[in-house]
C-alpha cells in the first residue's frame, strides 16, 4: 500500500493526491487525530502501524486535550507523555474579565 485511504474530512485545505505520506507523516497523523473519522485513524494504524502512530502523536506540536485524552486511553501513556501538552501547559492564558 503506497498511501492510506483516507476521507477529505481531515484534508479539506490540500491536495490529497499531492501528499507524501512518508515525508509529511506527523502532519498526517496529527490532522487525522484532530479532525478525521474513526475509519481514517484505523486506516492510518493499518498504513504506519501502532508503534509508529503513537510516537508522532506523542511528538505533535498540537492536539486538542480531547485528542491527547483519546491517544492516552489509547496508547496507555499519560498526558504529561505529549510534547503539545507540556507546551501548553507553559503557556496558560489569563482570564479575561
Amino acid at each position: 500500500m503506497d498511501k492510506p485511504i483516507l476521507s477529505k474530512q481531515a484534508f479539506w485545505d490540500v491536495d490529497m493526491d499531492s501528499i507524501d505520506y512518508q515525508k509529511n507523516a506527523a502532519h498526517v497523523v496529527e490532522k487525522v487525530i484532530e479532525r478525521g473519522k474513526a475509519e481514517d485513524f484505523n486506516n492510518l494504524l493499518k498504513f504506519y502501524g501502532f508503534d509508529k502512530v503513537k510516537e508522532l502523536a506523542l511528538q505533535a506540536l498540537s492536539l486538542s486535550d480531547i485528542s491527547i485524552n483519546f491517544c492516552c486511553v489509547l496508547f496507555k501513556v499519560k498526558p504529561t507523555d505529549f510534547k503539545c501538552y507540556e507546551k501548553k501547559q507553559l503557556n496558560l492564558q489569563h482570564w479575561n474579565f
